[in-house]
This record gives structure tokens, sequence and C-alpha cells, in this order.
């Protein structure tokens, strides 16, 4: 028999965090939009209520291993304020590589910080010329004696502009294309060399710091690579799989946002006498989206407990990012449409909510990738 039933502690969380993104996020969440404004101070009091590091061992601060409980968060969180939510689950991306493939020093240098609320993290992959196929990263790594000598640029990087620590993936030998990277344990703010170039002007997420690294013979000591040598694009490749749930959570939690604040809308409006939701057609559209809110959490949530029970999960997380980000899209363009020129509106939430749910496609690998993941697994 299947228990959907979440754990006393997994409800506990879901309403903690229910209440920080009413309390701390919504008051201000149309200002900081309109400014670009990020603010560290949601960071700590986030990490002051223990939601931060929830999946990750106690003995670095986290919370005990709880994979579906951070998901929560980021969907609670991501129902008022995605870009937030986004830079919260990005920090975590950023974490599972270390968690997973750094030394025990590595992880004690960061990861206690990172869930105090204290500092963020990002995933440094993206280059320019590397996008979809990020493979072709040619920001280089030339060892010399006890340390290495990084030089390249890292583009569309999520926290960038505010984050303390990156997940740096170099090539330490360029003959080798994918096989040559490595990846570094990365202090961004403290590392000569490491300068923040230009932070993107967005159409949506327009809190989140997503931002140019430039990095300029740099000097990384050799005991910041993270794993092994040439091993960099396996590792990335193993967090991308961890954070494409965290956009699904995202795009969910986005999705869910906007349906209760059109269902909110259109028991209060009346026209022609008689509240909009008893006009049948709009009902049953409200119907449809709630059947496929349904279905892409089951999807996400399944892919989530594969992570837990630890098998391979790649895919699983493909095919919720894939539905999920879809689903945010749809969910928000109908919404607004049944709203009228008040979805329109900034006050009102939702055209925000829209503009944030079309980066959900892109990032963390297109749809488009997502696809060729899923028919690759489907046709061997």
């Amino acid at each position: 028999m299947i228990d959907f039933e979440l754990t006393d502690y997994q409800k506990e969380i879901q309403q903690r965090a229910r209440e920080f993104a009413q309390k701390e996020l919504l008051p201000t969440v149309i200002e900081r939009d309109v400014n670009e404004t990020y603010d560290m101070g949601l960071v700590k009091k986030l990490g002051e209520r223990g939601l931060i590091g929830l999946q990750f061992d106690p003995k670095y601060g986290g919370h005990g291993n709880d994979y579906l409980a951070f998901v929560l968060v980021v969907e609670e969180l991501c129902k008022v304020d995605s870009a937030f939510g986004i830079s919260y689950a990005i920090s975590s991306t950023f974490t599972t590589g270390v968690d997973t493939f750094g030394s025990e020093e590595q992880k004690m240098h960061c990861m206690p910080k990172l869930f105090a609320g204290d500092s963020l993290g990002c995933f440094a992959l993206t280059e320019p010329d590397a996008g979809s196929d990020a493979g072709s990263a040619k920001t280089t790594a030339v060892r010399e004696g006890d340390h290495f000598i990084l030089n390249g640029k890292k583009h569309f990087i999520t926290n960038g502009a505010v984050a303390d620590y990156a997940m740096l993936i170099a090539n330490t030998d360029l003959s080798k294309g994918p096989k040559g990277l490595t990846a570094f344990l990365v202090d961004l703010k403290k590392t000569p060399g490491i300068s923040i170039g230009h932070i993107e002007n967005k159409c949506g997420i327009r809190t989140a710091k997503v931002a140019e690294i430039l990095i300029d013979n740099a000097v990384i000591p050799a005991h910041r690579m993270i794993g092994e040598e040439g091993k960099g694009f396996k590792y990335a490749l193993t967090a991308l799989n961890a954070g494409r749930l965290g956009v699904a959570a995202q795009s969910l939690g986005i999705a869910e946002g906007a349906f209760a604040i059109c269902k909110d809308y259109m028991m209060g409006r009346e026209q022609f006498g008689k509240p909009i939701y008893k006009n049948q057609y709009l009902a049953f559209r409200m119907a449809d989206l709630q059947t496929e809110i349904d279905m892409c959490k089951l999807l996400l949530y399944k892919g989530v407990w594969e992570q837990q029970m630890g098998k391979n999960f790649a895919v699983s997380a493909c095919k919720a990012k894939l539905a999920c980000s879809n689903l945010a899209m749809k969910v928000t363009t109908e919404c607004i449409q049944n709203m009228g020129g008040a979805g329109y509106m900034r006050e009102n939430h939702l055209e925000r909510m829209f503009r944030d749910a079309k980066i959900t496609q892109i990032y963390e690998g297109t749809n488009e990738i997502q696809r060729l993941i899923i028919s690759r697994d489907i046709f061997g």
C-alpha cells in the first residue's frame, strides 16, 4: 500500500515555511521585485527558523537528511516569492555537490555557515559559449605545485553576485574536453582574481542576483579541488539532478500560488449578478488546472522518493522539471486570463509569477534538454 501522508516532521516544516513566506516575504515581495533588491537578512531569518540544510547531516549544522522536507520548503517559499525560493534552492545545489564529493575539510569550511543563514552558495558551470553544451566549458585550471591558476568567465550564475562560495567547474586539460573538467570549492569574496561582472537585468526572478563571474589568474589551493581531477563534469551532472528537483518544486510553488490567488478572486468577483466561478467554463478550466497541479506534484514527489531511497532519480528529475515548469507557465497564463485586467496588475502578484515562471523552462537544463535525456532513456 502506498502512503501519501507527510510525516509529522514534514508537516511541521511545511507549516513553518508557509508562515515564513507569509510573514517575511509577502509584505515586501513586490517592492523587492521592482527594485531588484536581494535581502540577505531574509536568508539569516530562514536559517534562524531552522529551514536551511534540512537534507544534510547534523554534524555540519544540517537537520537530518530529509530531502522531501527541503522540497516542501522550496514549494512554500515559491508560492509567494519564487526568486527568493530559487536562490535558496541553488545554494542547496552547491551544497549537494560539496556534500557528495567534497572532503571533510571542505564541508566544514562552508556548510555550517550556509545552514546558519550567514552565507550563500552558487553553482558555476555555465559560460557564454557553454550553456546546454555545458561540457564545452573553457575556463582553465593550470596546476602549479600545490595550487591551480584559474582563468575564464562564468555566465548566468544564479546567486553569483551575492554568494560567498561557488562549486566552480574549470578544465585542467582542454584536449580532453568534458573529461578534463574539474570541480573546485572557491571562496568568491576572498580570492584575488575573482570578481563579479555584469549583473543581469532579467524579465523575471528579478531579486535573484544572476551574474557573470570573472576569473583572472585566481590562485586556488589544490586542497580546494573537489574530488578527483577530471571528474568535474560527472559531479556537476549529479548536482544538477538534485537541482532539477529544486526547479520543479519552484515551478510547482508558482503554479499553486497563482491558482490560489485566482481562486480567491473568482469567488469574490461578481459579473452579471453572480460570482464568476459560477460560470461553468471558468470553473471547468480551474478544475483542469487543479488536476494538472496534483499530477505534477505526484511526479515531483516520486522523484524525491527515489532520491531519498538512493535510487537513480536522474530521469525522474528531468520528467518532474519538464512537467512542473510547463505547468507553471500554463497556470500563470490561464489565471491571468481568468482574472482579466486585474490579473495583469502588479498588486495582484500574478504578472510577477507569470514572469518568474518562464525561466523555469530554461535553467537547470532547458526543457529541450530534459526531453533529450528522457528520450534517450526510452530508446536506450
